[in-house]
């Protein structure tokens, strides 16, 4: 997620329609769930899991363009092909100081994927009788989103989780410095939000808001009275073997396992830094898990193979509206996006200052995630992310 978001997935603040160049602060990164290193451009060393070949495939190739066309220091896939093969792969390098290789399969901050996670768990509990999709959020949270022009006894769960509700995004109004060292409970990030009017009527319009997240991870919360953390854990986590994939504990900067480092810049054509220690706080439902690319195709894979949700709830969230007309459409916290071969793939994407991800699944089981070590700051390296999962998925 970025915290200025707009997007529609990337856990930051772009959407992932059509993207304009824009200076990136690391609020904005954070916020979505739709970003020229000059000296510091690594060398595009490449390797992938399978047998090393002369001729790189077409995957090594696209990531060997993000680190030397793109100023990536890094990129990372996992790609499960149409016989269940999976492979690995990574190009440049995993810490610009040491000059480090790339740990393989290594884990990032997955931003605005999260909002998938938190939607399974809404999902879950309305297949349960617990939720309803078209009851007002008042039904759950009395009283507590009032605001601008706002007012939660007109805004559906429903709502929330497709981004119709017109709430406003706090993201943007946090700057670098607040979102990397400060800890934010979410009734914090909601006030934030509630202070500005609302972008739109509900139902009027999609607009990629976290905010939206963070009311329903407050509802998960009063509905089960168990921290969301531990409903995404016992709930899909656990259920669905994700052995890498974890929500950091308040206070956890840190990531756990072999990563690569993740970088920013703030403005746009500014230096890299090293961004990995990070209080994820800001994103919270809307941004917060850790993962790997490998793990991503697991939960992607297990929730469109219908494994964490009943039928009716799937299909729920598979009922998507346009966004704009990027050629992306938008469920509730599921994405889909045409492919070159024809077809479509399901997820989600993500963005947070140092790491964007990109993939999904399709009906024929095949997979991708692929990952970058800072968030693209123009259009060319948005559009070599995108063709990197075409690519993976057409090839």
């Amino acid at each position: 997620m970025r915290a200025r978001t707009r997007q529609g997935p990337r856990s930051s603040t772009r959407q992932q329609g059509g993207r304009r160049r824009r200076t990136v602060s690391a609020a904005a990164a954070m916020a979505i769930g739709v970003m020229t290193l000059a000296a510091l451009t690594p060398p595009a060393s490449s390797t992938s899991a399978a047998v090393a070949t002369a001729r790189p495939d077409a995957v090594q190739q696209a990531l060997n363009t993000l680190v030397r066309d793109d100023g990536m220091p890094a990129a990372l896939a996992s790609v499960k092909d149409r016989n269940g093969r999976t492979r690995t792969y990574t190009a440049g390098v995993g810490d610009l100081a040491t000059g480090s290789k790339v740990p393989r399969g290594g884990q990032v901050r997955i931003g605005s994927n999260t909002k998938a996670f938190t939607a399974v768990v809404v999902l879950q509990l309305v297949g349960e009788g617990k939720i309803a999709l078209d009851d007002d959020v008042d039904t759950y949270l009395p009283g507590l989103v009032r605001g601008k022009g706002i007012d939660g006894r007109r805004i559906t769960v429903r709502q929330l989780l497709q981004h119709t509700s017109g709430l406003p995004e706090y993201g943007m109004h946090i700057d670098d410095d607040e979102l990397r060292h400060r800890y934010f409970e979410p009734r914090e990030l909601l006030d934030i939000a509630l202070r500005y009017k609302a972008d739109a009527a509900p139902g009027e319009k999609w607009g990629y808001s976290n905010t939206n997240y963070i009311v329903a991870g407050l509802i998960v919360q009063k509905v089960t009275g168990r921290p969301l953390a531990e409903e995404i854990d016992r709930r899909i986590i656990k259920r669905a073997g994700l052995r890498h994939t974890y929500f950091p504990t308040p206070g956890d900067k840190t990531i756990r396992e072999p990563h690569p480092q993740g970088y920013h810049r703030n403005p746009a054509d500014g230096p890299l830094r090293d961004f990995t220690e990070t209080d994820p706080s800001a994103g919270w439902a809307a941004g917060q898990l850790i993962s790997t690319d490998s793990d991503l195709n697991r939960f992607f894979g297990a929730l469109l193979a219908g494994r964490l949700l009943p039928a009716a709830q799937l299909a729920e969230m598979r009922t998507t509206v346009p966004v704009g007309d990027s050629g992306m459409r938008y469920g509730l916290g599921l994405t889909s996006r045409t492919l070159s071969c024809g077809g479509v793939y399901w997820g989600h994407g993500g963005d947070i200052p140092g790491y964007e991800t990109r993939g999904g699944v399709t009906e024929d089981g095949r997979a991708v995630n692929v990952t970058v070590t800072s968030i693209p700051t123009d259009e060319a390296a948005v559009q070599h992310v995108k063709d990197a999962v075409d690519r993976a998925l057409c090839g």
